[in-house]
């Protein structure tokens, strides 16, 4: 019903926010990561929406990225998985981290989140894998905003390594500070390994 709301924060609760729009207050669920990213701004904002009608009411879901929606609402496809369980996840984990997991089936990863246990985790991976495919990985993980981390999987393409092999070794990295040249010996090393 709505794709997004635009307007300006007014509240930020444990898991909403409340956004203005023309005089009127929207209370909107969101994650921790979707408050994180809001919460110093005073400018206008865009928020992606969700509209739930449930019989003990009408609850409006919203998230700074659209990817963010995207992944919340592939969530609740997930049999058990409910509104509160998808933002609890959300606000462990982010977006690139949920794809990751699904993808390497790694429900250890997803277990970090309150409430999600093993069982539920390898659910989640099992009603999810044939969604999340590895082109999507890659424009998350590998054509992010870091230059080094872009021209190292380049470097390591041209050595032969799969997109596949890369995203496994870079899952076990702390990429954030190293330079092209350090992620490449660390990953090489890893892959060598494998």
């Amino acid at each position: 019903m709505f794709e997004y709301i635009k307007g300006y924060v007014t509240f930020l609760g444990e898991d909403y926010l409340v956004l203005e729009n023309k005089g009127i207050g929207y209370r909107i669920y969101t994650s921790k990561n979707s408050i994180a990213k809001v919460s110093n701004t005073k400018d206008e904002i865009k928020v992606f929406t969700y509209l739930n009608l449930r019989e003990d009411g009408i609850y409006l879901y919203g998230f700074y990225d659209y990817e963010e929606l995207n992944m919340f609402k592939m969530l609740l496809l997930v049999s058990k998985i409910g509104p509160k369980m998808a933002l609890g996840l959300l606000s462990s984990l982010n977006v690139n981290d949920i794809k990751s997991a699904i993808f390497n089936n790694n429900p250890d990863l997803l277990s970090r989140a309150p409430g999600i246990g093993k069982k539920t985790a390898g659910r989640i991976i099992l009603e999810l894998k044939d969604r999340i495919d590895s082109i999507s990985i890659d424009e998350v993980e590998i054509g992010g905003e870091n230059r080094n981390i872009d021209d190292a999987v380049s470097a390591l393409l041209s050595l032969g390594y799969t997109r596949n092999e890369i995203n496994n070794v870079f899952s076990q990295m702390e990429l954030g500070n190293l330079k092209t040249e350090d992620i490449i010996k660390l990953s090489i090393k890893k892959l060598l390994k494998n």
